[in-house]
């Protein structure tokens, strides 16, 4: 079994202040899809959007993330119909693409054992900022991955993809999610790059305080689905991990049983999804915070009763948002469809910019974009007729 062996003090908050800006560099939201990707490029006030693409017609993107380190870098995770999954780069925001060398792959299993395949890379997250080139990348069947050269060439990190405790806890590659079981939610502290987390589905929430030479679960408080034990990780299945920009100290979760949150130094989730609507409920893909207010943050839940149909409750879409921590929640819909809107939103296809007031962007598995420049007060659709959305994330650029 793996576990953290350096002391798990908290760290000194961020003391470096945020900037506030009226209205963010310019704003581009990469956009994943089932069939492609697309990037929507804002003007100054997030009124109106260029479209630009396809790119990869035909392939599934399911994560496309932009290097904050440089402003123009691109990583994106495809997967081919035929050809299977890889890695794609652009230093020019999407006007060019290069595959990757060496994508993510298993270590080759020793004669006689079965190893395991990737079936598709999952989650991107860019290095801290002392680390230029380096990125992290999460897969499915669960595994995990860091490049050292911007995302051209990847190896096995840390030792969790054949530690057996951890392959135990991650289950069968037929279990979990109906698309296949995840490692998502690669988390950097920005204060020390030796401290991580990422997260399972299932498998729960884990953390190492020594750059990956050992990690230990984070689960506790966490409820799992009625009749199964608390007591295994591998019952424990977070949807989407957060930390907050402003206090790095404070993780929001949103997971199959609810609404969390972790103030460390303490180990134990709080449940806060319990002040959602009762007939809303608090089950749901993704979570987005605040980049200055660690006290705000926002969801957008789906039907959680009896079978899951994973549409919006009643046809109704909404976001709610809370700003103190989870106390009270505010359901922001103005704008969206009122009724029959039978979609859902997925864990990475929903993100936040850095501008004031801040802008929320969300993607639909009926391929409708939807954005708010004031904070979910009001949206606006800014793209339909695209393919099931898989990925929105916001960045800025000069």
């Amino acid at each position: 079994m793996v576990r953290a062996t350096k002391k798990q003090a908290s760290l000194k908050k961020v003391s470096k202040k945020h900037s506030r800006r009226s209205v963010p560099r310019r704003v581009v939201l990469l956009v994943g899809t089932r069939k492609g990707a697309w990037i929507l490029h804002g003007d100054a006030q997030r009124k109106a959007w260029r479209v630009d693409g396809p790119h990869f017609l035909g392939q599934t993107v399911h994560h496309m993330v932009l290097d904050p380190r440089d402003g123009r870098t691109i990583v994106a995770a495809v997967k081919a119909g035929h050809l299977g999954p890889t890695i794609y780069r652009s230093t020019n925001v999407g006007r060019t693409w290069k595959e990757a060398a060496q994508p993510p792959a298993f270590a080759r299993a020793p004669e006689g054992e079965q190893g395991r395949t990737v079936d598709h890379t999952f989650w991107l997250t860019p290095c801290h900022a002392n680390e230029p080139k380096a990125w992290y990348a999460g897969t499915s069947p669960q595994g995990l991955f860091r490049s050292e050269d911007g995302g051209n060439t990847w190896r096995p990190f840390s030792v969790i993809n054949d530690d057996a405790q951890y392959r135990g806890w991650m289950g069968s590659p037929q279990d979990g999610t109906p698309d296949g079981p995840k490692l998502h939610s690669i988390i950097i502290d920005p204060r020390e790059p030796l401290h991580l987390y990422f997260a399972m589905s299932g498998g729960g929430v884990h953390e190492t305080w020594d750059g990956g030479k050992t990690f230990a679960p984070l689960v506790k408080g966490m409820d799992v689905v009625q009749g199964f034990d608390v007591n295994d990780v591998t019952m424990h299945d977070p949807h989407c991990v957060r930390m907050c920009p402003s206090n790095p100290d404070r993780l929001y979760q949103q997971n199959h049983c609810g609404i969390y949150r972790l103030d460390r130094p303490d180990t134990e989730w709080v449940r806060i999804g319990n002040k959602m609507p009762k007939m809303v409920g608090d089950i749901g893909f993704p979570m987005v915070v605040h980049p200055r207010d660690a006290h705000s943050a926002w969801v957008f839940p789906m039907d959680g009763r009896t079978v899951w149909p994973r549409t919006s409750p009643d046809g109704k879409p909404a976001v709610y948002g809370t700003d103190d921590g989870g106390k009270k929640w505010q359901r922001l819909d103005n704008g969206l469809p009122a009724n029959q809107a039978w979609w859902t939103v997925k864990r990475q296809a929903m993100s936040a910019d850095a501008g004031d007031p801040v802008g929320l962007y969300l993607g639909t598995t009926s391929g409708e974009v939807w954005a708010t420049r004031n904070a979910g007060k009001r949206w606006a659709c800014v793209a339909r007729h695209l393919p099931e959305i898989y990925c929105v994330e916001a960045a800025e650029i000069d």
